[in-house]
């Protein structure tokens, strides 16, 4: 089977990115956090949940990358965003990553996308993923995930 266009950009990303790691495929899939943790065989908060919302004054996306077993809390995310932000449609989520939901990466992005790490995430050596399909996903240290999306690192999480 040919290789998804998301998949390519993703490791095109992470390549010229300087980041060297091995993209694996998931036969059980990893739509959830629980999913992917139990795929991965590690604790839930190393998975990197790619929470996509919609600008309300823009109306482009903002990524949130959460630790699987943390939750954003709209309030805090808005103010950080400078903008309320609504609920994105799996249309924009498309258009604007190149992704669809369940397989938003942290990077290979369709255009420049502000992006926020919950800190939780930086408690680990390595973290997990998605690498542009529900499907796949790689490991990686957090602080290398804040450089090559240029994420903030900030508190948005309940």
């Amino acid at each position: 089977m040919a290789k998804s266009k998301s998949l390519k950009r993703v490791e095109e990303a992470l390549r010229e990115a300087g980041v060297a790691v091995d993209i694996l495929e998931m036969a059980e899939g990893t739509r959830t956090a629980a999913d992917a943790a139990a795929a991965a065989g590690c604790a839930i908060d190393q998975i990197v949940k790619s929470i996509v919302f919609r600008g309300e004054a823009d109306g482009h996306v903002v990524l949130f990358l959460t630790a699987g077993g943390n939750r954003v809390d709209q309030g805090k995310a808005s103010a950080l965003a400078g903008e309320p932000l609504g609920k994105a449609d799996a249309q924009l989520i498309r258009a604007e990553t190149g992704f669809a939901i369940g397989g938003v990466a942290p990077v290979g992005h369709l255009r420049k996308i502000r992006a926020f790490l919950d800190p939780r995430l930086l408690d680990f050596a390595n973290v997990w993923s998605a690498a542009g399909t529900p499907r796949h996903v790689f490991a990686a240290d957090p602080r290398e995930i804040v450089r090559i999306s240029d994420a903030q690192v900030a508190d948005f999480t309940m």
